[in-house]
């Protein structure tokens, strides 16, 4: 079933298959372009609908707010206090989403610190990086960090590096809570109830992405892909939605995580003359973008993800992506909360999973609360019972005051509502939109709710 406000379909669409249905729609150095380009792309209809007037997600109202000064203290007090590490990447191909989501979690520490903390002490955080699956960093930190007795890691933002890490971090009965991690190979993976994530399966951002370019009018379609779990996941889901709208896809090229020319796969993908190319991979977008465009591939026919929709004012030309579309799971940051990150981080320019990182935290420190433990295996314990009661709170003051009153919660986040599988998987999920404007920077332009069971 479909229901959607701010985008009409403009081309044929189905239902969007077992398990998932579309509910509802809210609305360094410079890489120039170059000048000289040879077009042996199609040009290629597209014309994506305008969306509507529509409601937002994000956090809805609930209980009354309690002021961090009006939080009762806590009922039972722990011998030690929660320590959280994170591996969020500091370096590598995703090193662009390390700011937000690093904001996110020191956002999220400092006001449940100002509410007084967890089990009667303020939490405490330790960052190190994941880097990438070109290096091993991400174990070398989880070493660290399990070394220093942390009761839950929150990362890797990459698929590729939590693969790398998974069994190290549950296997010492330490919760991973991933901000970011989309691959649907987690939906699976024998955690031992360990592993949790605030993004939701590609399963979704793959429909929504697939769909959305059949409605913009694309009837042809070529994909340049990440080949790691993060890539090929999306792709087939991706496929599958194109496929099903009643597209073609007419071919898809991989590329390795370190590799650095790209030429061939832009010189096959181009050949094939699509209507629309998806190219899905992290910041290796920088290097494919100008070789498309130098094809005669124009802004409207390129759709992006979430590793690569960001901020390019800095690496190309004016107008290089105007009117390039992209989609990010989880709903657009408002203006108060990118306010609050940015007084941890002045510097931000990306927001991508700063509201999934701070829920993160939320949800870790508001599990300790409810389980009266900072183990790892108790705190994994509550976090379906935390997203599922029939009380409705979005900040860890409102929500923990609940908590200890012996009340059952239903935390609704900054990413928008959560309500977690036993498998760790949230059953719901908000993928927004977005259109690059003249400056290349990606602008909001409707947010999708699915759910997925």
């Amino acid at each position: 079933m479909i229901r959607r406000h701010a985008i009409p379909r403009a081309a044929k669409l189905t239902v969007l298959g077992v398990g998932v249905a579309l509910l509802a729609t809210a609305c360094g150095g410079t890489s120039g372009t170059p000048s000289g380009s040879s077009s042996s792309a199609a040009p290629g209809a597209i014309a994506c609908p305008s969306p509507s007037a529509g409601a937002g997600g994000g956090a809805t109202a609930g209980a009354t707010s309690v002021a961090p000064g009006s939080v009762p203290k806590a009922t039972t007090v722990s011998p030690t206090p929660l320590k959280i590490g994170s591996i969020l990447p500091q370096t590598g191909a995703l090193a662009f989403l390390g700011p937000p989501e690093i904001a996110g979690v020191n956002l999220a520490v400092k006001q449940i610190n100002d509410a007084g903390g967890v089990l009667g002490h303020p939490i405490e955080v330790i960052h190190r990086d994941s880097g990438d699956t070109t290096t091993d960093i991400a174990t070398q930190s989880v070493t660290n960090l399990l070394g220093q007795g942390v009761s839950a890691i929150v990362g890797a933002a990459s698929s590729g590096v939590s693969k790398t890490v998974i069994n190290q971090i549950t296997g010492a009965g330490v919760v991973q809570f991933s901000p970011a991690n989309t691959s649907p190979d987690f939906s699976t993976w024998p955690a031992h109830g360990l592993y949790w994530r605030t993004a939701p399966s590609d399963v979704l951002q793959g429909r929504v992405l697939g769909n959305y370019m059949a409605s913009c009018g694309a009837q042809t379609l070529g994909m340049i892909v990440l080949n790691d779990a993060y890539g090929t996941g999306l792709r087939d889901n991706v496929k599958k939605a194109f496929e099903s709208a009643g597209g073609k896809v007419v071919d898809e090229e991989l590329f390795n995580e370190g590799d650095s020319q790209f030429s061939s796969q832009v010189d096959k993908v181009v050949a094939a003359k699509p209507d629309a190319i998806a190219v899905i991979s992290f910041d290796q977008a920088k290097q494919i973008i100008p070789l498309l465009t130098a094809k005669g591939v124009k802004p409207p026919q390129m759709f992006f993800v979430d590793g690569n929709t960001s901020d390019y004012s800095k690496d190309l030309n004016p107008g290089t992506l105007s009117g390039a579309r992209g989609t990010i799971p989880g709903t657009f940051a408002k203006d108060d909360f990118k306010a609050q990150l940015k007084t941890i981080d002045p510097s931000l320019k990306d927001y991508s999973y700063a509201g999934e990182s701070w829920d993160a935290v939320n949800l870790i420190a508001l599990a300790a609360e409810a389980s009266k433990s900072t183990k790892g295996t108790d705190i994994a314990g509550q976090f379906v019972a935390i997203t599922h009661g029939s009380n409705q709170c979005s900040d860890f003051a409102t929500c923990v005051t609940l908590v200890r009153q012996g009340k059952d919660i239903h935390y609704m986040g900054k990413s928008g509502p959560v309500s977690f599988a036993k498998n760790g998987d949230p059953q719901e999920a908000y993928i927004g939109i977005y259109k690059f404007d003249d400056k290349n920077v990606p602008q909001p332009v409707s947010e999708e709710y699915g759910k997925l069971s």
